[in-house]
Order: structure tokens, then C-alpha cells, then sequence
């Protein structure tokens, strides 16, 4: 339906009524590793340390899974291919 300003409207009662509250889920922020210890080092070489950043099939996991800041998940990335390129980790899930 239209007014007369060509506005549209629905009839319908809003499912949010005034008394109930929006639920809000909070979750909790994570901490980048490294930037919580100083002493972490991010090494192509270490290839235990790089299998918690790819998930099963292989693929790089993003930051909002693993938690790092924007700086550290490009290091990650290029220690992550490098380690690939010398066939310390897997291109595909075998």
C-alpha cells in the first residue's frame, strides 16, 4: 500500500514491542598473540606454529578467526606461502 506522498507502509504490528529489550550479544574481543608477547617470532621455518593459521583444506583463516591484529596476519600470510613454496606445508588438504 501507498499514501498519498507515495510512501510505502504495512499494516502490520512491529515484532519488537516497547517493553521487550534488543538482545545483545557481547562477545569478547581477541588478543593478537604476538602483540600480547613480544617474544613470539613469526618464522617460515617454524611450521607447527603456521598449521594453527590454515584450517583443514589448506586455507589461510582469517583474522576474525585467528585473532590477530592486521599486522601480524600479513606476516603470517607471506611466513604461510614461503613455508608452502619449500614444501613445509601443504598447498590442499591431502
Amino acid at each position: 500500500m501507498a499514501d498519498k506522498k507515495g510512501k510505502k507502509f504495512n499494516n502490520r504490528k512491529n515484532n519488537n514491542d516497547d517493553d521487550s529489550m534488543p538482545r545483545v550479544r557481547r562477545v569478547k574481543k581477541k588478543v593478537c598473540m604476538y602483540c600480547a608477547d613480544k617474544n613470539l617470532v613469526i618464522d617460515y621455518k617454524d611450521a607447527e606454529k603456521l598449521r594453527k593459521f590454515i584450517s583443514e583444506k589448506g586455507k589461510i583463516l582469517p583474522r576474525r578467526v585467528t585473532g590477530l591484529c592486521a599486522k601480524h596476519q600479513r606476516e603470517v600470510t607471506v611466513a604461510i606461502k614461503r613455508a608452502r613454496q619449500i614444501a613445509l606445508l601443504p598447498f590442499t588438504a591431502e
